[in-house]
């Protein structure tokens, strides 16, 4: 298949839109036209990766990271990241990378260690708002349903784990059709009161244009009478960590012993324990210190994540048990993660894990 196929399926789950400002997800080496067989799979692109993608005849490699996060003005070998895009693309292997687009998504990089850990009733740990947008459309009657079944299937009135929601109501329009129109109902000149029914629905910004052209094309009128407008409500299955419950309760040592064999951590950072049963349990995969203050008003008994600073475990404050397991090893099931999910569509395409271990910190135990 070609490129876009597999980074078009990829990015109806975890939305580019949904990266954050300072990422570089997306397809960063290749051409969208050109034709894949085979993927690779990593945490990390580096040059060691690149050459297991040639060993294997691999010609596109899915990695978390962005192998490029800066602007590149120079190609001349002289860092990692030069050698690694130079090999990539004397060996015609495309590179992409889909990064905080996936953390930000319910179902990616921190759901997956929520899965990992045994934990119930996950949701996200903090939701991003300005991303819902609401259409309200006005309808003659006798196309209400063509109308609103057409904004359904373009992403329209999904909310959660329901589907095909709207609000309607019923009033009329009036308008006149002046010299040059071609109205769908009355004539020229002369002013026409229309039964109608105002549609509401709400939708991912990101579904915006979609929408929109389906709207146009289901609607009778010429010029169809609509309003956008943007909410701050906070889009439930999209944002930063995720946030669940143990089956049962455990003591806090028991947990750490838990987390270290469930998340494969050679080394648990951790602040001081508390005394108390762990019930509730916070994460986000990679750096996720920003998130403290919603792990403690989430209820959390600990909070699992990476790079933590070494003034920052004092945060804790004895509210909530910090628990560092190492930026890789947090991550590093998005591999399973990716697997799954390219395996699910595309059952007949080669989809293989890198043997490749990406960690750069080693620990001398």
């Amino acid at each position: 298949m070609k490129i876009r196929e597999l980074t078009g399926y990829l990015e109806s789950i975890a939305p580019l839109a949904y990266q954050e400002a300072y990422d570089n997800s997306g397809l960063i080496v290749g051409n969208p036209d050109d034709e894949i067989s085979k993927a690779l799979i990593s945490l990390d692109c580096t040059e060691e990766v690149v050459e297991d993608a040639i060993r294997k005849g691999c010609d596109i490699i899915i990695s978390h990271h962005p192998i490029v996060f800066k602007g590149l003005k120079k190609f001349n070998g002289r860092n990692y990241v030069e050698r690694t895009i130079l090999k990539a693309i004397k060996n015609n292997i495309a590179l992409y990378a889909i990064h905080t687009n996936l953390d930000n998504v319910f179902g990616g990089v921190s759901t997956k260690i929520t899965e990992r850990l045994g934990l119930e009733s996950t949701a996200i740990l903090s939701p991003k708002s300005n991303l819902l947008k609401k259409l309200i459309v006005y309808v003659p009657r006798t196309h209400v349903e063509e109308v609103r079944n057409a904004l359904f299937d373009a992403g329209a009135g999904a909310i959660g784990n329901y589907d095909q929601c709207s609000y309607n109501t019923v009033g009329y329009g009036t308008f006149r059709g002046l010299d040059g129109a071609t109205p769908a109902i009355g004539q020229i000149g002369e002013q026409e009161r229309v039964e109608e029914t105002k549609i509401e629905v709400v939708y991912p910004a990101v579904k915006e244009r979609a929408i929109v052209v389906a709207m146009y094309a289901a609607h009778p009128y010429e010029e169809v009478a609509y309003n956008i407008v943007s909410l701050d409500n906070g889009l439930q299955n999209v944002g930063s960590g995720a946030i669940g419950n143990l089956p049962h309760p455990m003591s806090e040592a028991s947990f750490l012993v838990y987390v270290k064999e469930k998340l494969n951590a050679q080394v648990i950072r951790y602040t001081q324990l508390r005394g108390k049963e762990v019930s509730r349990v916070a994460v986000c995969g990679g750096a996720g210190g920003f998130l403290l203050s919603e792990a403690k008003r989430s209820g959390a008994d600990v909070f699992i994540t990476a790079d933590y600073k070494y003034h920052e475990f004092f945060d804790a404050e004895g509210e909530i048990v910090i628990a560092d397991i190492g930026h890789y090893e947090s991550e590093q099931f998005t591999q399973e993660l990716l697997l799954e999910i390219i395996q699910k569509k595309f059952v007949n395409f080669a989809v293989l894990l890198t043997e490749i271990e990406t960690n750069p910190v080693k620990y001398y135990i």
